[in-house]
């Protein structure tokens, strides 16, 4: 019996952190054991993760009332950092998103990527999710790159990364999403930390020692 729940257990986790596109799940510690090569590891705390999530979900909601049926906006926060991609029909509709995604609480930084133009097609927004899982089983498969550092959004076929990473990962993974199908442009929007910065982020390996 105990063998059959850790067994059913661990399928459930397993299923909780797969990638919502079209291949690949992030690596994941399970017991202290490595999966798939590399530790998944949010970098934010988890007090960051909530505080991002009700970003978005109150920015969406303020957008929406504000805009009706006017544009097609999508919000992504990371680390209380707020990218707004999509289109708008004029230039004071953009600067309004920007200044009604302002006025929502905890926001601390907005990068406005909004374009002023026609809304895209459906088929417009598949390829670009299409694309979006193709950038994450790149990543994934990329051995040394930590894919969960990393948050992935694409508009247009122009890629943006967000995440908290090290130059040399920022470098790297610019490599990897430019060489990958139906990318036309990668745009960074991410927060570069140190190695000595991110080795404190990382988690610390589970020890054995039995004392005395």
């Amino acid at each position: 019996m105990k063998s059959t729940f850790q067994h059913l257990s661990l399928k459930l986790l397993l299923a909780s952190i797969c990638v919502a596109s079209l291949s690949a799940c992030f690596p994941v510690v399970l017991g202290g054991a490595m999966m798939g090569g590399l530790v998944a590891v949010d970098r934010r705390t988890a007090g960051t993760q909530l505080e991002d999530e009700g970003i978005e979900v109150r920015a969406n909601t303020r957008v929406r009332d504000t805009l009706t049926d006017r544009g097609h906006v999508n919000i992504t926060s990371y680390n209380r950092q707020v990218l707004l991609t999509g289109e708008v029909p004029t230039e004071q509709t953009k600067q309004l998103v920007e200044q009604v995604v302002s006025q929502v609480a905890n926001v601390r930084v907005i990068v406005n990527e909004l374009a002023v133009m026609g809304n895209t097609t459906l088929s417009q927004r598949t390829s670009d999710t299409l694309t979006t899982g193709r950038v994450k089983a790149a990543m994934v498969d990329e051995k040394d790159l930590y894919a969960s550092a990393f948050k992935v959004v694409t508009e247009r076929g122009t890629t943006y990364l967000m995440g908290r990473v090290t130059q040399r990962e920022a470098e790297l993974a610019t490599e990897v999403v430019r060489g990958t199908s139906g990318v036309q442009k990668v745009v960074r929007v991410m927060e570069i930390i140190t190695d000595v910065e991110l080795q404190n982020l990382l988690p610390k390996p589970a020890t054995n020692e039995v004392k005395p």
